[in-house]
């Protein structure tokens, strides 16, 4: 019989500031692990008392492999059995085909190792560095006692899974939830999976890897956490009531966020959050130390920075707050400041006449040159949600009301603008087929001087009667007639278009399912280039070859993003079955990272293989449907404020009339 007994003793000086330096500096706690290990070697069952922190959800033993030790907390706040001592134990015993898994419950086998480490403390004072105000010398949290007090009934201890159990049930009660159907053995395989991606930052959950094959000899950046990435893999977890590591990983990359970032001697703005980071183990004083390496695009393909991250950090702030009923988070100061410099970085005036945000190619989850530098719908989609939720989170007070007003007055305009412009359907592409052009007028119908000839002959015939979609993209003598499937779901899901619009853009999917869904859900972009467009527009990108990756490939992770967009417009049946397509075919090809070819028939030449959000993206579409009142809180609903605004837009002239007489004494000769 292997038995394991696992005492940590973990040990702080309280320190009144913690310094964060930039990049190259490091930044560390004292820390004691003591870790007393018996074994014999007769049996394979296994039992293990870990310390437990506070958690509402079901306790998961990660791979030792994997785990990193140390006692750093993001912001410094301290768990609240810091310097306690409790137990859980639990027994496990259940083989995976690909290693170590962890759900509690579930029985596994495992190779343990023995291992101790102790961090001293190291400050690098000659970097620049960040003094975060009241430091480790803070009293735990109300949500830390709460949780706390928890697993204690009349002053005594009770076991962690039963008092999860216990509200989980509570919670499901209050919510009105259907009982949870038990889970198919796609789903037990997906979640092991998950699990094993699981990266851990001084002994806490901090994210995903990207992709966990350990048959990939070249791992390149799919061994990092990517914030995009990692999004479907927070709803699976806040779905199921695991709630520590989606908090853990916005405490986290928001700490990332005030780091030092140059590139050629040149700093982009302060508010801008990473495309990804990795836990990485250095050498300090002889001693290994773990250190968090951001990446905010100084090392991407392109050198892009990732401008989609921090919209998705907004978006998965709030998605926490409604989920697990938790708005603490959201009013820290140090999250309230981030909240603030992302939402000031892109509000800042530029040359830009247009409310939607200008990029550069690259810049979102199509990561390479495929075409969408501008005005790209997925990053107009993202940025509205964002500043819808923002809105709601951001603090009521005089300092906050100058923003509040500027986020409205650009969520009118953004929302008429796409609504307006981007739509296109049968009775807009007539329209746009009889354009007069070099029109010079404030009444201008062709306002972009768009010329008809841009239409392309494959669009004629795929637009229903009855449908539609908004426009992968639109500047000045330009329209990408392209069909985006992240930007038109986003846009269902965030209201930025009409009700009207979100039923024909699904009912064109439904329609073209063969095109879209193929045998495979879901394209992430239709048609794909080809021949010399390829060869311009790409500049012969090797892995964006027609019909593949970003050029026409199917991304299986889109699928939670349709779950929610047919459950919105109440086409659930539409989400279902193509979680159903995927569901037989994801395991079976060790779910990839894309698909090939114009049907999904091949997987992607080279997508890598326990491609994480492929697997999340199931999951969570999964949780979705089982889930409907949860799924509810995900989604925007239409805001008749911003409606309001919008109608009054129609009504005003092109321009606002201003007096342009200046005092003859400010007149040069």
């Amino acid at each position: 019989m292997i038995t394991i007994n696992l005492v940590c003793n973990c040990t702080m000086k309280p320190s009144p500031k913690i310094l964060i330096g930039h990049k190259n500096s490091s930044f560390l706690a004292r820390c004691h692990h003591t870790l007393i290990m018996s074994m014999s070697n007769n049996s394979t069952a296994c039992g293990l008392n870990l310390h437990l922190n506070t958690m509402q959800c079901p306790f998961h033993v990660r791979e030792f492999g994997r785990t990193m030790h140390g006692s750093q907390q993001a912001f410094g706040l301290l768990s609240s059995s810091f310097g306690q001592s409790s137990s859980i134990g639990l027994s496990a015993t259940r083989t995976t085909k690909r290693g170590v898994s962890a759900i509690a419950g579930i029985d596994f086998k495992f190779k343990s190792r023995d291992f101790s480490s102790s961090v001293e403390t190291c400050e690098n004072i000659n970097g620049k560095m960040v003094y975060l105000k009241d430091g480790m010398n803070v009293k735990p949290t109300a949500e830390e006692r709460v949780d706390n007090d928890e697993d204690s009934v009349g002053g005594e201890k009770v076991s962690g899974l039963k008092a999860d159990e216990k509200n989980n049930k509570s919670e499901n009660e209050k919510e009105g939830e259907k009982v949870e159907e038990e889970e198919t053995e796609v789903e037990k395989e997906a979640w092991s999976l998950l699990q094993e991606a699981l990266v851990t930052y001084c002994d806490k959950p901090v994210g995903t890897v990207a992709a966990n094959d350990s048959d990939d000899q070249q791992p390149l950046n799919y061994d990092q956490v990517f914030i995009r990435d990692f999004i479907p893999s927070a709803l699976a977890f806040l779905l199921k009531g695991e709630k520590e590591i989606v908090k853990n990983f916005l405490l986290y990359t928001l700490q990332l966020q005030s780091w030092e970032k140059t590139v050629d001697c040149h700093s982009p703005g302060q508010g801008l959050m990473p495309a990804s980071f990795k836990v990485k183990t250095m050498k300090v004083d002889g001693k290994s130390e773990e250190v968090l390496d951001p990446d905010f695009g100084e090392s991407a393909i392109g050198r892009v920075a990732p401008v989609d991250s921090g919209l998705w950090w907004i978006i998965l702030l709030q998605a926490y707050g409604k989920i697990t009923g938790d708005c603490s988070l959201q009013e820290r100061l140090d999250v309230q400041t981030g909240l603030k410099m992302i939402l000031n970085l892109c509000l800042t005036d530029g040359f830009d006449m247009f409310p939607s945000l200008l990029v550069t190619d690259g810049s979102c989850m199509i990561d390479r040159r495929m075409g969408i530098h501008g005005h790209p719908l997925e990053i107009q989609a993202l940025f509205y949600s964002a500043l819808r939720s923002a809105r709601d989170m951001v603090a009521s007070d005089e300092n906050s009301k100058n923003l509040v007003g500027e986020i409205n007055n650009r969520l009118s305009a953004l929302s008429f603008h796409i609504r307006e412009y981007y739509w296109l359907d049968v009775q807009k592409m007539n329209e746009i087929y009889r354009y007069k052009t070099e029109e010079y007028s404030l009444d201008a119908t062709n306002k972009f001087n768009i010329y008809p000839d841009q239409i392309p002959l494959w669009l004629i015939d795929w637009v229903p009667n009855n449908g539609g979609y908004l426009l992968g993209n639109l500047q000045p003598a330009h329209m990408d007639f392209r069909f985006f499937m992240l930007g038109n779901l986003w846009s269902i899901v965030s209201s930025l278009g009409t009700p009207g619009q979100n039923d024909a853009i699904l009912n064109l999917i439904e329609a073209n399912w063969k095109d879209l869904v193929g045998e495979m859900p879901l394209k992430i972009c239709y048609p794909a280039l080809e021949h010399h467009e390829w060869r311009i527009i790409t500049g012969s990108d090797p892995k964006n070859t027609p019909w593949s990756y970003h050029n026409g490939g199917s991304w299986p992770t889109l699928l939670w993003q349709f779950t929610l967009a047919c459950m919105k417009m109440n086409r659930t049946e539409l989400a279902e079955k193509a979680v159903a397509l995927a569901e037989k075919r994801l395991p079976r090809d060790s779910w990839p990272e894309y698909y090939d070819t114009p049907n999904a028939r091949f997987i992607g030449k080279q997508a890598r293989l326990y491609q994480t959000w492929t697997l999340a993206g199931f999951l969570a579409s999964k949780m979705l449907l089982k889930n409907p009142n949860l799924a509810s809180l995900l989604w925007w609903d239409e805001d008749f404020e911003i409606l309001e605004n919008c109608i009054c837009l129609l009504h005003k002239s092109g321009r606002v009339k201003s007096s342009r007489v200046p005092d003859k004494s400010q007149i040069l000769v």
